[in-house]
């Protein structure tokens, strides 16, 4: 792909428009699953059901969702460094707010204010790796950007477990907003406009009829945004809310151990990712690998949830395959983007990303509903406590997700790592 003469510092400083954005993505997942490590604390404060503690952590997807396209939208049209050092912004005030939360409704509402920031997160990064590399390394780029996010899901899991055993939950998010705030500025300091442009990057921008009719006709990315919010939706809501706990009544692990075995999905994740991406431009093939992912992922997170007689050892090489496995999905971002033009580019993967929300929105409340129908109304210090049984039954609805992926799959063309 050819560039105009830039100055020998553009290439190092690619590699850090890339690093802050990909700073936020980290960010991004640390708020995101956060809820999970401290779901007990939750219950007690705000007198929450299964149901309300689902509609709770969902609410940062409610509005996470609703700004996918217009998200998309703003960033193919408008400058991205203002657009994102506001959102960062939002993210860290929305975080102090929540911290300050006395009523469920209150939660309610500052959860959504950090799902309006953080809906920015992953569509930037992708955009400004659109803008500052060439399409070739996209692939690799997109799973380290992941990579970065599963970092900050591990952040949210056993640290920041700690921290609330050691305080409690809301001066443990005050301390969560404080690099929010300092992201932001070092964002606004340090990302410029790009002086030079490639040349697949200079075509006439189109119409916002155009742009939004370019990416809903196409029959690819409505079938890889299904198998995408599929594919994506047992990690978020297993990994991010209901892992945990289902832990802790499974496999009789203690608070911060539970968040500490959880974590291993997100390990395998962060590793899986820059390599399947790697390892698919080398092959020259997109599908295999997500094929072959996904199915690991049936099977790892079958196990763990129908058999749990694993020891400690055992369960972490599970959850940590799981996580390698479901890693693949991610692959579909660059198919989504291959098969349209980079005109597009942040339209379209804000389009698919609403799928991964829409699936996380509606999974982590109505887990919560069927734990709460089932509830027989035992109590542990204001906390309701769900049954195994009660888990196998609510969380089954995963597995079927990642089975009606791998039917989606099916469906799907591959690209051959080309871009249209």
């Amino acid at each position: 792909m050819q560039i105009e003469k830039a100055d020998k510092s553009d290439s190092f400083y690619s590699w850090l428009v890339w690093f802050l954005a990909a700073a936020f993505f980290f960010y991004k997942y640390l708020l995101q699953v956060s809820p999970s490590v401290m779901s007990d604390e939750l219950m007690r404060s705000f007198h929450a059901t299964g149901a309300q503690l689902g509609n709770l952590a969902a609410c940062f997807f409610y509005s996470y969702l609703i700004l996918q396209i217009p998200v998309g939208i703003l960033l193919d049209r408008f400058n991205p460094k203002y657009i994102t050092t506001a959102a960062i912004l939002i993210s860290a005030i929305g975080v102090y707010l929540f911290s300050e939360a006395i009523t469920i409704t209150d939660a309610y509402i500052t959860r959504g204010i950090i799902g309006l920031g953080a809906a920015f997160a992953a569509v930037s990064c992708f955009k400004l790796i659109t803008i500052w590399f060439p399409p070739k390394r996209f692939a690799l780029l997109a799973g380290l950007s992941m990579t970065a996010g599963m970092f900050g899901a591990i952040g949210g899991q056993a640290p920041l477990s700690i921290l609330v055993k050691n305080f409690d939950w809301q001066i443990a998010m005050k301390y969560i907003a404080v690099p929010g705030f300092m992201l932001a500025i070092l964002f606004f300091l340090l990302v410029k406009e790009r002086k030079f442009q490639r040349k697949d990057l200079n075509e006439p921008r189109p119409t916002l009829k155009t742009q939004l009719a370019t990416v809903l006709k196409c029959k690819q990315t409505w079938i890889l945004s299904f198998y995408s919010g599929l594919a994506f939706a047992p990690i978020s809501v297993f990994g991010g809310l209901w892992g945990v706990s289902f832990l802790k009544q499974a496999y009789h692990l203690s608070p911060t151990a539970a968040a500490s075995t959880i974590s291993f999905i997100f390990v395998g994740f962060a590793i899986g990712c820059p390599i399947s991406g790697w390892l698919s431009d080398h092959l020259q093939r997109r599908k295999p690998l997500m094929f072959i992912g996904t199915s690991l992922a049936i099977i790892s997170l079958s196990v763990v949830l129908y058999l749990p007689q694993a020891n400690a050892t055992l369960l972490s090489i599970l959850l940590l395959v799981f996580g390698l496995g479901a890693s693949c999905f991610f692959l579909c971002f660059s198919m989504v983007r291959e098969i349209n033009s980079l005109m597009v580019a942040a339209t379209v993967l804000g389009f698919m990303n609403t799928f991964d929300s829409v699936c996380e929105a509606l999974s982590e409340p109505f887990i919560g509903k069927m734990l709460d129908f089932g509830w027989d109304g035992t109590l542990d210090h204001g906390a309701r406590i769900f049954s195994l049984r009660d888990y196998h039954l609510s969380l089954s609805i995963l597995v079927f997700y990642l089975i009606g992926a791998l039917i989606f799959l099916f469906f799907t063309k591959e690209t051959f790592c080309r871009q249209k």
